[in-house]
């Protein structure tokens, strides 16, 4: 649902330097990127339809993973999650997905290899982040609430297994109507990972569906 008056925030700390069409194999988006000043980067809005309806906008919002998202890593499930959700965006006809450059759960690219190398000598994944001197989630979403708030969109169906993720949105102001889990892409190399994501930081991961879909867990 969007905001229809005038009265909408409109945050300074992000402008939008380029927007155009933008045609994908789950349908027609339109994309705007948005940067932030504070930090430099340039994070993305992919908008299908208007928004503007009778129910809450279908949304993502996906922290970037070049290893996951570009070259098909199983060892995450975030490629999946993207093309799911922009799959359940074209079935419904409207919705939004932000990008955000937070990589590796907002430690960067070279700090979640290191974390990988640390995973294969046994570490979970959030031990491994730990003992890099990281926290296990480093990720702000203040940017993702200021974008939604400068395209209009305030209330929504959340695509997220993250609590963390719905608290911190609705911090923000940002009316989270529903949350919808998104577990997709799991297998045997990925399998660890979504548990320590369940039992450890208390993702909404149904472990009985990860016994379902591998031999590896007990």
């Amino acid at each position: 649902m969007n905001n229809s008056d005038d009265t909408v925030f409109v945050s300074e700390s992000v402008d939008i330097p380029a927007d155009a069409r933008l045609p994908t194999h789950f349908g027609e988006f339109r994309i705007r990127v948005f940067h932030e000043q504070k930090t430099g980067l340039d994070h993305v809005a992919l908008t299908m339809g208007d928004m503007f309806g009778p129910d809450p906008v279908l949304l993502r919002i996906h922290s970037e993973c070049l290893t996951g998202d570009a070259f098909g890593s199983l060892r995450c499930d975030c490629g999946p999650q993207l093309n799911r959700a922009m799959s359940l965006i074209q079935e419904k006809g409207w919705g939004c997905i932000i990008y955000l450059r937070q990589e590796g759960r907002g430690i960067g690219l070279s700090e979640k290899i290191k974390a990988y190398n640390l995973q294969d000598g046994g570490a979970d994944t959030m031990d491994a982040n730990l003992i890099l001197g990281h926290p296990p989630d480093a990720r702000d979403y203040l940017i993702a609430a200021e974008i939604l708030k400068k395209i209009g969109i305030s209330h929504v169906c959340l695509l997220t297994n993250n609590p963390d993720k719905v608290n911190q949105l609705r911090q923000m102001d940002i009316n989270i109507i529903e949350q919808m889990p998104i577990i997709v892409g799991v297998g045997d190399e990925n399998v660890g990972y979504l548990v320590t994501k369940a039992e450890r930081m208390g993702h909404a991961i149904d472990l009985a569906s990860l016994k379902g879909k591998t031999k590896s867990i007990d």
